[in-house]
């Protein structure tokens, strides 16, 4: 009997090391990919219909009977209404529409004094607006907030709960301010307070993103890049099936056509067609978290796919009007995700919409030094505002910025 318990010893402690083992595994996720779809093969989201018909009975005011499932119906504290007047009835050529923490004064003061100055360029019109939310509790906190928008009339204000998690309603907020109160822009930059952004690089990417930097550096190069783009252009048209999702570079096909026969200085001067989408920043194909500890964690019932649908980084991107206003509209038939980004990317992609990559959006801080940001566009990391205005002022002096 005596000799049992050793072996009893044991089984036991093998038992509770299995026991550990499996509920680890079970605490990274291990045991939930096995059930998760194939997104290459089986991808849908509520609605699960064709939903860009019903989004332009929409946006051409047709009745449709499309049910509308999802709505971002929260007030305006402070609206702007004014911010995206122009003189002369002229386009605006960029907004920046900055999702901002409440508590963030120094950071907007910064922003306002480098790259939100909406005078950087004297023959560029460009308009800066903050998006907010509002407190769980009430404190002086608002009243401060207040008085900025008194002084400064860049606030836009909504009554949702300033938090992490609603960062989607901030960013739809912040879209439908544009299309009800600035419907006048070509082009909307989307940034977090944080980050480094160069105004004259945005304006050079916006004016020819496919060649971006390339075209600003050897023209000769970019012209050779632009035919085979074209190339590229035509062997997939060719292949396509009728109906297939139209990428970024087939809405611009015409463009190249005719950049081929003008010469070198009008590579410089290429400008996108006014109704071209564009949906640009740092694009990622990665997978939902499964593991319990991540702040980023998704369960299947939230979505239940292998893969999320390409999307861009939420801290910097850019939208043409045209990508912006299919996006309001898609949200209207496409179910909330807590994720911003995320979200972006269920609505581009149900409204077949490809999200275009560029390397310039730097997600991460960039490591800085006064040669090396000549071409970015935008680098995270940028919380103190001291640091900001420091860099922003070398890479203007630079001619960066």
């Amino acid at each position: 009997m005596i000799s049992l318990i050793p072996k009893l010893l044991r089984r036991r402690r093998n038992f509770l090391f299995l026991l550990c083992l499996l509920a680890i595994a079970h605490f990274f996720g291990a045991f939930t990919h096995p059930f998760e779809l194939d997104y290459h093969t089986t991808f849908s989201y509520p609605l699960d219909i064709d939903i860009k018909p019903c989004v332009n009975n929409l946006k051409t005011k047709i009745p449709s009977k499309c049910p509308i499932i999802n709505s971002y119906n929260y007030s305006y504290l402070s609206s702007c209404e004014s911010k995206c007047q122009t003189v002369n009835g002229n386009l605006l050529r960029l907004v920046y529409i900055v999702k901002s923490k409440l508590d963030n004064f120094e950071q907007r003061a910064a922003i306002r004094k480098s790259w939100g100055f909406e005078k950087r360029f004297s023959d560029v019109p460009i308009r800066t607006v903050f998006i907010l939310g509002v407190e769980e509790t009430k404190s002086t906190l608002q009243k401060k907030v207040e008085e900025e928008s008194k002084i400064h009339n860049d606030i836009v204000q909504a009554d949702f709960i300033d938090t992490y998690f609603n960062n989607t309603i901030k960013t739809m907020m912040g879209i439908q301010w544009a299309v009800r109160f600035c419907k006048n822009s070509k082009f909307y930059f989307f940034s977090d307070d944080d980050m480094y952004v160069s105004t004259k690089n945005v304006l050079r990417f916006i004016r020819n993103p496919v060649n971006y930097p390339d075209y600003l550096e050897n023209p000769i190069i970019s012209l050779q890049k632009v035919r085979r783009e074209k190339r590229n252009i035509g062997s997939q048209m060719s292949s396509s099936v009728e109906g297939e999702k139209t990428s970024f570079h087939d809405q611009i096909s015409s463009s190249f056509n005719s950049l081929t026969t003008r010469n070198l200085k009008q590579v410089l001067d290429f400008e996108l067609p006014d109704d071209v989408k564009l949906f640009a920043g740092y694009v990622f194909f990665s997978s939902p978290h499964r593991h319990y500890p991540s702040k980023w964690y998704v369960t299947l019932a939230e979505y239940p796919f292998h893969m999320w649908p390409p999307y861009v980084t939420a801290g910097s991107y850019v939208l043409s009007f045209n990508a912006l206003t299919d996006l309001y509209f898609a949200s209207f038939f496409t179910k909330h995700f807590r994720f911003d980004d995320i979200y972006l990317g269920l609505l581009a992609k149900k409204m077949d919409l490809e999200p275009f990559h560029c390397d310039e959006f730097h997600f991460y801080k960039k490591a800085y030094n006064h040669f090396n940001y000549r071409y970015v566009i935008t680098s995270h990391g940028y919380d103190d505002p001291d640091e900001l205005l420091k860099v922003w002022n070398e890479q203007k002096s630079a001619g960066n910025a």
